[in-house]
């Protein structure tokens, strides 16, 4: 009952703060118009990020202070948590998404380099650590237990690598965030893979810990009606940044579920890989904007947005199903591996037809 209270509430404050984020964005000057790697038709406010993180902030807050002020009777619908760090890192998980949706208002309204905003997602993994959401075990894909044993990763290890994750995540949410409802129905999907995960598919269930994803999938589910196609909103830097943070800290907080992200998120991560290394190979800077992105280039050959975004949000889907029906380990890394390569052949055909496309 509670998991679909979160649920609903969070989906319903989401939506009705979208519009007064809109407002502010326009009140403000925090829009789009079109020009340049932008084709959407009219003025956009950008400010969306402020209605997803507010409705998430709130509903997560409500599920902490509820069961201690409620009668008893109705305190119980509430999981117990079980973990005595769990607070320390709920604490770490809101003080970063804060972090990241001010610094992401700022970069909306001054625009930030690459490199400034590769300081604010690094300062977010730093909060993260500090609030014990970091990367210290993964499990062996060929047997029982974890890589480097029971004790984990050292700290040399534990640092750089929890560092490159947020960095990762937080970069493919804000570079997937290219057409309406693109980045705000994968993080949904994530979100809901996530939940069911939590809930059904471990033992002990992690119940307390599966309000986070559902509160988040219903601030995502809130947003999405005024975000998709034709969008009368946009999520902004505010927003991806404050998305990519949950999402890599949630996939940590719940049980290190790195190879559920991978899945879900594969194909985008990918494409963040394949643009960094082809704009080294043309002598360009990696962080800069442009049209080649995936979800870009299948929009140039001539794809609708809508098919794009729903293609995207069905090859997510289906590997985080994958996700779900998969037990054994060594069946995840086969279908991480087929993920890469399937992607990669999206990749090498999306590049191919486009340059194609150019030629003639």
């Amino acid at each position: 009952m509670v998991f679909l209270a979160v649920l609903f509430f969070a989906a319903l404050l989401s939506w009705s703060l979208t519009p007064v984020a809109a407002r502010v964005g326009h009140r403000l000057g925090l829009v789009d118009r079109p020009g340049g790697r932008r084709r959407h038709q009219g003025v956009i406010p950008r400010t969306g990020g402020l209605a997803l993180f507010g409705s998430f902030f709130v509903t997560v807050l409500l599920t902490v202070l509820l069961p201690h002020v409620l009668p008893p009777a109705w305190a119980e619908w509430f999981p117990p948590r079980h973990d005595p760090n769990e607070g320390r890192r709920l604490l770490a998980l809101l003080a970063g998404s804060l972090f990241c949706v001010v610094a992401g208002f700022v970069d909306d309204r001054v625009e930030f380099s690459s490199g400034p905003q590769y300081v604010i997602q690094a300062v977010a993994g730093v909060i993260a650590i500090a609030g014990l959401i970091f990367i210290k075990h993964v499990n062996n894909p060929f047997g029982q237990g974890f890589l480097f044993g029971p004790d984990g990763f050292p700290w040399w290890i534990v640092w750089p690598l929890t560092l490159f994750w947020f960095m990762a995540m937080m970069n493919t949410i804000n570079w997937l965030d290219g057409l309406n409802g693109l980045a705000t129905g994968v993080t949904a999907i994530l979100c809901l893979v996530l939940a069911v995960h939590m809930i059904f598919a471990v033992q002990p269930p992690q119940l307390s810990v599966a309000l986070l994803p559902l509160a988040l999938l219903g601030a995502a589910l809130g947003f999405l009606p005024h975000n998709f196609a034709p969008a009368r909103i946009f999520m902004g830097s505010s927003g991806s940044y404050f998305l990519g943070f949950a999402v890599a800290a949630l996939g940590i907080i719940g049980g290190a579920r790195l190879a559920t992200v991978m899945l879900v998120l594969g194909l985008p991560a990918l494409d963040v890989a394949w643009l960094i290394v082809s704009r080294w190979r043309r002598g360009l800077s990696p962080g800069q904007g442009g049209r080649d992105h995936l979800h870009f280039r299948l929009l140039d050959l001539g794809f609708s947005e809508r098919a794009i975004v729903m293609g995207y949000w069905a090859f997510c889907a289906f590997f985080g199903l994958l996700t779900l029906v998969l037990d054994d380990r060594l069946y995840k890394l086969v279908a991480l591996l087929a993920l890469g390569a399937l992607a990669l052949a999206v990749l090498v055909w999306a590049s191919r037809t486009d340059r194609q496309e150019q030629r003639t």
